[in-house]
């Protein structure tokens, strides 16, 4: 497997997602100037902040382990199937859990959905990164 094929599928997939958590960033920014909150989530005032923040802080929580699983399997010349596979199922589950909690704070489809599918391609991560530690 030519390592350098599987390093670009990965580097495709940190830099999407470095691109989803700015949009994120900014649209909580937006949100804080919106409601005029320098810091917290306006002590409730501000739902649409709150959800912002929680929309940035979750995929901030989720995305970097990922991304660290996606860059080991390229370095180990993992498939770049095998990384897109990964990459692409985080990145629908993380947009789909971002909009989820950014229309509702009530537990919605797109929100179990996004959390589903992250949690598969973690599962899909890995099984991958042992099997080619193993191999």
């Amino acid at each position: 497997m030519d390592p350098a094929t599987s390093a670009n599928a990965a580097a495709l997939w940190v830099g999407l997602h470095l691109f989803l958590l700015l949009t994120l960033s900014v649209l909580a920014v937006r949100q804080r100037r919106l409601h005029h909150v320098e810091i917290g989530d306006g002590a409730g005032e501000a739902p649409s902040l709150a959800r912002a923040i929680r929309a940035f802080g979750n995929a901030a929580e989720y995305i970097p382990a990922a991304l660290i699983a996606l860059v080991v399997l390229a370095a180990v010349g993992a498939a770049p199937l095998a990384i897109h596979i990964t990459g692409v199922i985080l990145f629908g589950g993380r947009v789909t859990h971002a909009v989820g909690v950014s229309i509702s704070s009530a537990a919605t489809p797109a929100r179990s959905v996004g959390m589903l599918a992250t949690w598969i391609a973690y599962v899909f991560a890995g099984v991958a990164l042992i099997f080619y530690a193993i191999l």
